[in-house]
């Protein structure tokens, strides 16, 4: 058993679907749990969705809504030929639910109508997939993921119901094994016991897919990128990035921490507590060796891993009657960042003040000093860029930085993080 996850760039196309279809095809005695993503953009495109709904724009939201209807049909026509499969009435469904939701007044929070409408993307790219890939022969189930992933109701962060979910999968899915060799399911979405729609975290495919490792104690897990596999760098912002051919699991949770992009940071920990290697490959050229992520590598091997992340906020925090700035208000100040869901990304303390870096989010930050303003005097800048390199090197750093104003800086034996305007 083997579980394979498929992002939104492996499937932003019908010449990509195929090649998904052809790197299938090249595991004909294989069990395969295939998890997939939306397409392309298309998350980009349903959150426009929930938004202008959320902002009572219905008619904005019920074009914008038509505009992914109309991209799916077209992909759907591009691969099975015509409109005659059983697939359009599918998806014609998935769309009169998400239509039925554009026609109520919005009573509850944002995050509630962002799961319903937002997790439409998944069962869209599934079905599709689905059934172009049983009309080629590539014999596959397709399988509603809500109806095994049991969650709490923490809209757009949903955390999995273990037991019950991994009862789910015995009962529900292991039999399906015994039917077919492929299994298609959702990521990123799941089910509260309302029988509401959660998602699991933006980009959270790649955690979904490291559930269903876990649970059906699969002997491997592979992401298919449009890369060559894991970088030091994002080779969008860095010339001259450098592979690694593997990493430990630990360095990616550091990498995923410190902002990496490449996996989701919930994804390790289902694979790291069975010991289920993680295998980053590219799908245009499956081929190509690739990462593997495992228990233990040597950092010497390793190369500077450089992370950048854009949009973010320098705070300080400085108490108004000139106390200090102690374990009871540092306790304060973060229930109140916890409250409202801001993670820190660089914090440092001084005698009567606290400074940290967050994320760019204008209306949390905006809630945020609303809340603080009571006890403390608030500043902050914006346009601020974060820079972490792990294993840096002589020169490299002066290279980075170079013609920057650094804000913020934090060093230790192995990393250090620039925070520079």
């Amino acid at each position: 058993m083997k579980v394979f996850k498929f992002g939104g760039a492996s499937l932003e196309s019908v010449e990509r679907i195929q090649q998904v279809a052809k790197i299938l095809q090249a595991f004909p005695e294989e069990k395969l749990l295939i998890v997939i993503s939306a397409m392309g953009k298309t998350t980009n495109e349903l959150e426009k969705v929930a938004q202008n709904y959320f902002m009572r724009k219905r008619e904005i939201a019920a074009q914008l809504l038509f505009n992914v209807e109309q991209q799916h049909l077209q992909v759907a026509e591009g691969l099975l030929g015509n409109r005659e499969h059983p697939l359009f009435t599918q998806l014609q469904q998935f769309f009169t639910e998400a239509e039925w939701t554009l026609g109520e007044k919005p009573l509850r929070n944002y995050d509630y109508y962002y799961d319903q409408l937002v997790s439409l993307g998944e069962l869209l790219s599934t079905a599709i997939v689905s059934a172009y890939f049983n009309q080629i022969g590539v014999a596959n189930i397709w399988l509603d993921v809500r109806d095994v992933f049991r969650t709490d109701n923490n809209f757009r962060d949903a955390n999995i119901d273990w037991e019950f979910t991994q009862r789910q999968v015995t009962e529900k899915v292991v039999p399906l094994f015994n039917k077919t060799g492929i299994v298609i399911a959702q990521g990123f979405i799941g089910s509260t016991d309302q029988n509401e729609s959660v998602t699991l975290g933006r980009e959270g495919s790649d955690y979904s897919a490291a559930v269903f490792a876990n649970m059906l104690d699969a002997e491997s897990q592979t992401i298919w990128k449009d890369v060559e596999g894991l970088k030091n760098a994002d080779p969008k912002l860095f010339p001259n990035t450098i592979n690694i051919p593997e990493i430990s699991y630990s360095e990616v949770i550091e990498m995923a921490f410190y902002g990496a992009q490449v996996i989701h940071p919930k994804t390790i920990k289902p694979l790291q507590n069975k010991q289920i290697p993680l295998y980053v490959k590219c799908f245009l050229d499956k081929n190509l060796p690739g990462t593997v992520i495992k228990e233990e590598v040597d950092v010497k091997q390793l190369p500077p891993i450089i992370v950048l992340k854009k949009n973010q906020v320098l705070l300080t925090i400085t108490s108004r009657d000139f106390s200090f700035i102690t374990e009871d208000k540092i306790s304060d100040i973060y229930e109140i960042f916890h409250g409202l869901k801001i993670k820190i990304n660089l914090m440092q303390n001084g005698a009567i003040s606290f400074s940290c870096c967050i994320d760019n989010n204008p209306e949390k930050i905006e809630l945020l000093i609303k809340t603080l303003h009571q006890g403390f005097k608030i500043s902050y800048n914006e346009g601020l860029e974060l820079l972490t390199v792990r294993y840096y090197q002589n020169g490299l750093l002066e290279e980075l930085s170079r013609n920057r104003t650094i804000m913020l800086e934090q060093k230790s034996a192995a990393t250090i993080q620039l925070l520079m305007k």
